[in-house]
């Protein structure tokens, strides 16, 4: 399990079966459980100190997320991933990304943008080269998370965040061989200051580049 979730705004789950949600889902995000992978619904009750019933709840949220896949009589295993996975992902992210990063830069508050602002601070002066993989990837959820939020549309937000998961399990699968994770992380600073200023175009552009070099990032290595 990692340590925290990777989702901050998840940070203050309540029920049981919201934090059985939260930790599994960051497990099959960081490939903790691997692609393909039977879900152990008794081990999971126990590390997560809960009850067979709050996992089993999650697990029938982690289905229409599509991180999980049951099959009678068999079971219920984390999903596989292949090369169309990428293909269909990206094809949904290149045309929505652009458009909650518009929105975010057309309807942020002060308070928001400021905010972004900082984010952009902290993540110009974070040691790239030297962070862990669950770090680097809780920082590129926190970016994507705060522009789906500060764009405004619920619904988009939801979408996007199941699609982000999936795009971020790829991520973490490929990651050892990837060059330019650091450049990747980078990529933010400039696309939260666009959004900070309202630069909606701007904005618009370098989500559509960011979605678009990380599918070309990842076939290079497969």
């Amino acid at each position: 399990m990692t340590a925290a979730p990777l989702d901050p705004d998840a940070a203050a789950a309540s029920s049981l079966a919201e934090r059985a949600y939260v930790a599994i889902r960051d497990q099959l995000i960081m490939l903790d459980i691997r692609p393909g992978e039977p879900i152990d619904d008794d081990g999971l009750a126990k590390a997560l100190g809960v009850g067979r019933t709050p996992v089993r709840e999650a697990l029938k949220r982690l289905e229409v997320d599509r991180l999980v896949v049951s099959f009678p009589r068999r079971g219920t295993f984390a999903t596989g991933m292949d090369i169309s996975d990428l293909a269909h992902i990206s094809e949904i992210r290149v045309q929505l990304e652009p458009l909650a990063a518009r929105r975010a830069a057309e309807r942020a508050t002060r308070g928001e943008r400021a905010e972004l602002a900082e984010l952009a601070v902290r993540i110009q002066e974070m040691d790239v080269a030297q962070a862990d993989r669950a770090e680097l990837m809780r920082c590129d959820l926190s970016v994507h998370r705060a522009i789906y939020r500060v764009a405004g549309n619920p619904h988009l937000e939801d979408v996007l965040i199941r699609y982000d998961n999936l795009a971020t399990r790829i991520f973490c699968l490929f990651l050892d061989r990837l060059p330019t994770v650091d450049e990747h992380v980078g990529e933010h600073v400039h696309l939260l200051q666009a959004i900070a200023t309202g630069d909606a175009d701007r904005a618009d552009e370098l989500a559509r580049q960011h979605v678009l070099g990380f599918e070309t990032a990842v076939r290079a290595v497969i």
